[in-house]
């Protein structure tokens, strides 16, 4: 089909491909083919999780996709923590993307962890060795456009997250810096992110001429929040 694009759209802590069903449904419909990938130990792979479920684990996931379903030119999306998945993934396998999307997220360095940027996600871990989710009622408490089905929705589907994730080191080649970059920016303006990636060091690769961003204000989960705003800004990236 004309126009095409293969997007491969990972969720962050907690989430499983089920999140970005709105998004899924919507980049479909404009002929895009799209994979909603839950990672191991989470959504509908929730009981595969084990304590040594790793970033490496994830990032096999991914990789895994890409090979089997025989994927090329793949516009890899992450979102949160799924920053480092899809980027350590685009570097092990860089002939395979086309596009990194990094959804109110961003590359962090090499031998960065998680825990390193956001140490409010490697809370104790539970007897299993996993996160629990967050209260999500509290958290989209002044989020109108987040109502109380979408909350339902989170409660019932969010599962504890693999706490090894969060502490292991990402290993990168550089192989993947070639490859453009789209930040779709919920949480901090472009002017924001590009000062910070000036002045923090876990933010250095926020910038630079391979960088497009686009500005979504709303709560760190669009796909939630504003599904159609965020599948509009992935179609037109395509065009």
């Amino acid at each position: 089909m004309a126009g095409m694009t293969t997007f491969v759209l990972v969720p962050g802590f907690w989430l499983g491909g089920w999140a970005w069903r709105p998004v899924t449904d919507t980049l479909r419909a404009h002929g895009h083919d799209v994979y909603p990938l839950s990672l191991t130990g989470l959504g509908d792979r929730a009981h595969l999780a084990r304590t040594d479920t790793d970033l490496d684990t994830h990032v096999t996931d991914v990789l895994n996709l890409l090979t089997y379903e025989d994927l090329h030119d793949v516009v890899l999306v992450g979102h949160s923590y799924a920053g480092s998945v899809v980027t350590v993934a685009a570097d092990r396998m860089p002939e395979r993307v086309s596009r990194l999307v990094y959804v109110d997220t961003g590359p962090l360095p090499d031998g960065a962890t998680q825990q390193d940027f956001a140490a409010d996600q490697a809370a104790t871990p539970d007897a299993d060795g996993l996160l629990p989710p967050p209260d999500w009622a509290a958290l989209a408490a002044d989020v109108s456009t987040v109502d109380d089905a979408a909350v339902a929705r989170l409660t019932a589907l969010s599962v504890g997250h693999p706490a090894a994730t969060a502490t292991t080191p990402i290993r990168l080649t550089g192989a993947w810096e070639p490859l453009p970059r789209l930040g779709i920016l919920s949480s901090f303006t472009a002017d924001q992110v590009r000062a910070m990636a000036a002045n923090v060091p876990l933010m250095r690769h926020m910038a630079g001429e391979r960088w497009q961003y686009e500005e979504l204000p709303t709560w760190h989960w669009p796909m939630i929040s504003r599904p159609a705003d965020l599948a509009r800004i992935l179609h037109e990236s395509t065009r």
